[in-house]
């Protein structure tokens, strides 16, 4: 349990209480109980070593008061919007036999006795902390979950946690899920295209595989291959430059003279 000190205050108006906090003090407000509320004020120094731990909101603090003690548990802190240094504090006082509702940080054990985690699993936190209803002295710091022995596809339910006596989740209508255990997530590469293999000759031209006589046919969109190829006319005959030339015909005897 923390200890911290607390000193009355008489300061209401807004310049008295900017007043307390250049002398480095944070005012408060006691409240709760059978007493009447009671305005004091704390050191920020003091305040600040426990104020960023996860269970500040849930932890009982010892207060003294001007040399008297009394439990209580922070119930609301403001900050400055601006410097984000905590202004305002409310304090509760913790009467013993009641009952009030908080939240408790969860925190986890036996991270690597988990077979799921150590074969790429992630721990997936749905909820950080539970809201529990639970007896004003016997407030619980935080809720262990182990993960020893938990695989992949593995899920912590609130019936799985053993809590306190009369300590109770708020949420009675289902057994809802605290964390996880999910199997990892791989982003798969797109595959690289096939690259073609075509070997090219000279000029372009494919080359033919040695001791090979049949060229490779001439597509339809070649343009060097349809210059190539013979001509035909109309009717399907040849028209390319090589055709035989035909003979002369041949000279006629001219008649002898007498």
């Amino acid at each position: 349990m923390s200890n911290l000190k607390a000193t009355k205050r008489n300061s209401t108006s807004t310049g008295q209480i900017n007043k307390l906090r250049e002398k480095g003090l944070i005012p408060a407000i006691l409240y709760g109980g059978k007493d009447k509320n009671a305005k004091i004020s704390v050191e920020k120094k003091s305040v600040k070593e426990i104020l960023n731990s996860d269970s500040f909101l849930s932890k009982v603090i010892e207060l003294d008061i001007d040399g008297k003690k009394q439990k209580v548990l922070p119930r609301e802190v403001a900050y400055n919007v601006v410097s984000d240094e905590p202004i305002h504090i409310d304090f509760m006082r913790v009467v013993s036999g009641s009952i009030i509702k908080i939240e408790i940080p969860v925190k986890f054990k036996n991270q690597n006795e988990s077979p799921g985690l150590k074969r790429g699993g992630v721990l997936n936190i749905v909820r950080r902390k539970v809201e529990l209803n639970c007896p004003a002295d016997k407030i619980p710091d935080d809720i262990i979950l182990d993960l020893g022995g938990l695989d992949i596809g593995a899920s912590i339910k609130i019936s799985s946690v053993k809590l306190p006596e009369n300590v109770a989740p708020t949420i009675t209508d289902r057994d809802f899920v605290i964390a996880t255990i999910a199997a990892p997530t791989i982003v798969k590469e797109p595959e690289k295209p096939a690259e073609t293999e075509a070997v090219e000759g000279a000029e372009g031209e494919t080359q033919v595989a040695e001791g090979s006589t049949d060229a490779a046919p001439a597509k339809d969109g070649d343009p060097a291959k349809k210059a190539d190829a013979p001509k035909k006319d109309e009717k399907g005959k040849d028209q390319s430059g090589d055709k035989k030339a035909s003979k002369p015909p041949a000279d006629k005897k001219q008649p002898e003279k007498k």
